[in-house]
């Protein structure tokens, strides 16, 4: 039978408690037996002490123990308490020869010189506890008490019944004490986590949306957080799937529609195989091309399978070269291309390849996105801790909505910079894994000249 956790909890809290009643009553009644009996003891001895005065003075005047041989009931009154001696004379002698519950004198004998029984307690063996009765320096007899064994010879089992009657109450208690505290640790503890495991089913059916209300600070609260937030995360992933495989499925299909579309109008002799048409064949093949470079790039650096062979290069070179190879096409789309570098070099433990790639999807994007007549400036800053590479454009500009997601895959932003010559939308989100595999990072703000402002850090050391 499967048992949930509250009854383990509840079975566990209940046998520790019933536990350690027991053990506790158990040490409890063997310290009572030797505590009690030990008592007892000592009460009996500080009877005889007291005594033997009044025992030496009645042989003092009879000359012997005749009389309590006799008659063995003097012995007791030698043994009881005198008023202003063994009591003060403020209590009343009623409560100072109270009963003998104790049953100390019945447990007491009184012997001879020899140690023979003269009168009292007649099981008197060698473990007995005796006082020497003096008379004159000479020692005339010896009062000798039976040690107690057990707390029922010494009149303790009232004591030992109340208790045991006392345990039992507190063993009770004890125990509803335990119920209602693994009561409330079950509903106030173990609720929440039952709802997260509930919710944690759904979750691993692929009920993404589930969340669980949070009401505790505690690490129990902490753990629903977490909880929520993977589901969030498991939401959104879910999500980006789902538009990954849509977009990449459009993003297919344009470029192969279109090269059916011109085989077939080839084969019809609609068109005429000129060189006009196979440029147009190149292009879409190229597009083509370039958009499973890219995913397999992208598929490479997912795996953390793409190699990066870094070395000391000079990044204000690297650059140079990546705006020299496209100056020609900046100047045929009428822009105005700027580039501004440091006089001395700003050498980094880099990728001269990733980098130099880097820079060409940068550049395209930003020639590909900026309206003709207008300024591209890119220029090449070092600072204390970093080298910051910023990529400025005239207009369109991004909405500020947009700047955040302009990384992820497949994303390319507003209308007014999504072209029907647009990418797919994947050249800054591998921008962004080079730039991260180099330690640093990458962002996008409005720019001052009214486009898009793409600034990219790369730390020293990274």
């Amino acid at each position: 039978m499967k048992l949930s956790i509250s009854t383990k909890l509840f079975a566990a809290v209940f046998a520790s408690v019933l536990l350690v009643i027991l053990v506790m009553s158990a040490a409890t009644g063997w310290s009572f037996q030797r505590g009690f009996i030990g008592y007892l003891n000592d009460q009996g001895i500080t009877r005889l002490e007291k005594a033997l005065p009044r025992l030496a003075e009645f042989y003092a005047q009879e000359g012997g123990w005749d009389g309590v041989r006799d008659d063995p009931r003097r012995l007791f009154d030698l043994m009881r308490p005198i008023p202003g001696v063994d009591f003060p004379l403020d209590i009343p002698r009623e409560e100072a020869v109270m009963p003998d519950s104790t049953g100390v004198l019945f447990r007491t004998a009184l012997l001879d010189v020899q140690k023979r029984r003269v009168a009292g307690y007649k099981k008197i063996t060698d473990e007995a506890i005796t006082r020497p009765i003096v008379v004159e320096g000479e020692i005339v007899g010896w009062v000798a008490l039976a040690p107690f064994q057990s707390v029922s010879e010494g009149g303790g089992d009232i004591f030992r019944r109340y208790q045991l009657h006392t345990s039992v109450i507190v063993g009770v208690g004890s125990l509803l004490l335990a119920t209602l505290i693994a009561w409330w640790i079950s509903r106030t503890l173990l609720g929440p986590v039952k709802r997260v495991a509930a919710a944690t089913h759904r979750l691993a059916v692929g009920e993404y949306s589930c969340r669980v209300s949070v009401a505790a600070q505690d690490e129990v609260g902490q753990l629903a957080r977490d909880f929520n937030q993977l589901a969030l995360t498991l939401e959104r992933n879910e999500r980006m799937r789902r538009d990954f495989m849509a977009d990449i499925s459009h993003e297919l299909r344009t470029p192969l529609s279109i090269l059916r579309g011109e085989l077939e109008a080839l084969e019809d002799g609609v068109r005429p195989l000129d060189r006009t048409a196979l440029d147009s064949l190149q292009s879409e093949v190229g597009r083509l091309g370039k958009l499973i470079e890219d995913l397999y790039q992208l598929s490479l650096a997912d795996v953390g399978a793409l190699a990066y062979r870094k070395s000391q290069c000079d990044v204000g070179e690297l650059l140079s070269q990546s705006v020299e190879l496209f100056r020609e096409r900046s100047q045929a789309c009428g822009l105005n291309m700027e580039l501004k570098l440091p006089s001395k070099p700003c050498v980094l433990e880099v990728d001269a390849d990733r980098l130099q790639q880097l820079f060409s999807n940068l550049l395209e994007n930003t020639l590909r996105y900026t309206a003709a007549g207008g300024r591209v400036q890119i220029a090449l800053i070092p600072t204390a801790k970093a080298l910051t590479i910023d990529f400025l454009d005239s207009g369109p500009g991004v909405s500020p909505e947009h700047l955040p997601r302009l990384f992820e895959r497949f994303y390319r932003g507003d209308a007014s910079r999504n072209r029907a010559n647009g990418g797919a939308g994947l050249g800054l989100a591998i921008c962004r894994n080079i730039v991260e595999a180099h330690g640093g990072q990458i962002s996008a703000m409005p720019s001052p000249l009214g486009g898009l402002w793409l600034v990219v850090h790369l730390p020293y050391g990274n």
